[in-house]
């Protein structure tokens, strides 16, 4: 992967790539998804209101794919969340996800947001070696309370 790493802003012509990322995203997490749920998320991301999504070409191709959003806290007024990230396995060690999490940043900065955080889970040794490299592991342990 000799070729630049470009950052965009996802298009109506991306959905086949994102779509193929996001599945391999859900399945390394075992999070069934509906194809409904798909296309909901992909025209809440083309919206590009409540949610945000970039991904990252090389030669004109999805390689990644990042989800965020931003929210107010009771202690600050905009934070950011990265929710979701992914790279395909045959661009991984290549500087994809890093340059994704920058972008997201840069994101962040630029709307004031105060914090900007993410989750993994504890066995996503490959993640976590590049987040502990560009962040800082806080000690928290999530919760989810069923509601359903």
């Amino acid at each position: 992967m000799a070729d630049a790493i470009v950052i965009v802003p996802f298009a109506p012509g991306d959905r086949d790539d994102w779509q193929r990322l996001a599945e391999g995203y859900k399945a390394f997490y075992a999070t069934p998804t509906a194809s409904a749920e798909y296309d909901a998320a992909w025209a809440r991301l083309l919206d590009d209101e409540a949610v945000h999504g970039l991904g990252a070409k090389v030669d004109g191709r999805l390689v990644g794919i990042v989800h965020f959003l931003f929210h107010a806290t009771v202690w600050a007024e905009r934070t950011c969340y990265l929710q979701d990230l992914f790279t395909d396995e045959a661009a991984r060690g290549r500087g994809v996800a890093r340059a994704l999490i920058e972008a997201v940043a840069h994101e962040a900065s630029e709307r004031e947001a105060t914090r900007m955080y993410w989750l993994t889970q504890a066995h996503n040794a490959t993640a976590r070696a590049l987040y502990d490299r560009v962040a800082v592991h806080r000690g928290f342990i999530r919760y989810d309370y069923p509601l359903a």
